[in-house]
């Protein structure tokens, strides 16, 4: 059953709440916003996102984050359509979701481990890291099994379940990392040289479908978060890229990057491993 196939098939799925948590602290301009980025992580189909039967975003394609927009606190009937349809007929996904004062969040658009298109909301944390120290998160949004991911061919976040995360401060540097199936040397996704900057935050996308062939990363990077006098923690700009794997699942990873980006050997000092 192709993606297209399973996105028609969730049509019928109503809405279900979901409140956002606010243990990272995160910047907004105003206390009384929120900002709110967009991943799209369905393969092979274009979308137009609604928030309060407004568009978001028009002509949405797989792969894409968007760059974090200040939103008014409150809640929202997030809609997804097949790009061009009429926002007066039923939305292939639909999701409530509850954006507090302050925050930062990612809604993620992707396929569940079995192949089912869901909304996930992800709290970012763009809280300050130590000197010479950089945040990178993973986050399993594929219909793919479990994997690790491993830096010089050893685990740093092992048994990663969709729709789950995990989270590391890191030394800024450099890094040779890969996604392997859990408990296996296959590789799903890599090896690639990551550059990990000190005082950034950045999030790693893992989404597509293994049983299609078209396993791939994304990445959202957020700077500003030194703890030394030059750093102000603003939430950073949110620079995204997105970079496919090759039918043979075995395509370098590529981070988006602003001045420096995610550096160094990825041992980490502080492995927070939070799972979402």
């Amino acid at each position: 059953m192709t993606s297209r196939t399973r996105l028609a098939l969730a049509a019928s799925a109503g809405a279900c709440a979901l409140a956002l948590g606010t243990t990272a602290p995160a910047l907004a301009t105003d206390s009384d916003k929120a900002m709110v980025s967009v991943f799209h992580g369905i393969p092979g189909l274009t979308v137009d996102v609604y928030a309060n039967g407004d568009e978001l975003l028009g002509d949405f394609k797989p792969g894409t984050v968007t760059d974090p927009q200040s939103l008014a606190a409150g809640t929202y009937d997030i809609q997804i359509f097949e790009a061009g349809q009429s926002p007066d007929g039923t939305p292939a996904l639909e999701k409530k979701v509850e954006v507090p004062e302050g925050g930062n969040a990612t809604i993620a658009a992707h396929l569940s481990a079995g192949g089912d298109p869901q909304l996930t909301a992800f709290t970012n944390d763009v809280s300050q890291v130590g000197a010479g120290e950089s945040r990178l998160t993973v986050r399993h949004v594929a219909a793919a099994p479990a994997v690790d991911v491993r830096a010089g061919g050893q685990p740093v976040f092992n048994d990663l379940t969709n729709p789950k995360e995990a989270t590391a401060e890191v030394d800024a540097g450099n890094v040779d990392a890969d996604v392997v199936l859990a408990g296996t040397d296959t590789v799903a996704i890599g090896p690639a040289d990551l550059n990990l900057g000190e005082g950034t935050s950045n999030v790693v996308y893992a989404w597509g479908s293994a049983e299609d062939k078209n396993l791939a990363l994304a990445t959202q990077t957020f700077s500003g978060m030194e703890s030394t006098p030059r750093g102000v923690p603003a939430g950073g700009s949110g620079a995204a890229m997105a970079t496919p794997n090759s039918p043979d699942l075995t395509a370098a990873w590529a981070v988006a990057g602003g001045a420096v980006m995610v550096t160094g050997a990825l041992v980490a000092r502080r492995i927070a491993g939070r799972r979402g």
